[in-house]
């Protein structure tokens, strides 16, 4: 925030509002959502600083038991999953589907360009994790593939 001479920034998304203030002396100051302020340099040491949310559900990857020629399609890049390369069309890949390396797969918009998303392996979809029109983030798994 000095590097930027910020002195204020505020986010908000799905629910979620975030407040970042610069006070006097250069100390940054958290805004919670409950409307608590919370110095950085004594929210650890008090233990009542910002909290990272608990997992809804673990990530697909984590729950899945290493299976012997199966790998995920990951997300190359943060923003929205489809299946379609447009509203009216029919999905890209169906479970069953076979793939070879640099298949559509799905697209993920991001920033409002629409990123075509090739497989990196060959072999059959044997799971698609996502729904249409799910976040996505960096590394997330999309699809289950069966190698060969």
């Amino acid at each position: 925030m000095k590097r930027s001479d910020l002195t204020e920034l505020e986010v908000e998304q799905e629910g979620l509002k975030l407040r970042i203030c610069r006070g006097p002396g250069g100390q940054i100051i958290t805004q919670l959502p409950q409307g608590t302020a919370v110095h950085p340099e004594t929210a650890t040491a008090a233990g009542n600083g910002p909290q990272p949310a608990p997992p809804s559900a673990p990530a697909p990857a984590e729950t899945t038991k290493v299976e012997e020629n199966v790998t995920f399609i990951k997300s190359p890049m943060v923003g929205t999953f489809y299946r379609t390369p447009a509203p009216e069309m029919p999905p890209f890949v169906e479970v069953g589907h076979k793939v070879t390396e640099k298949s559509p797969v799905c697209i993920i918009e991001a920033m409002k360009v629409m990123n075509e998303i090739q497989s990196e392996v060959a072999g059959t979809i044997v799971e698609i994790l996502l729904e249409n029109g799910q976040p996505v983030e960096y590394g997330q798994p999309l699809f289950k593939v069966k190698k060969g």
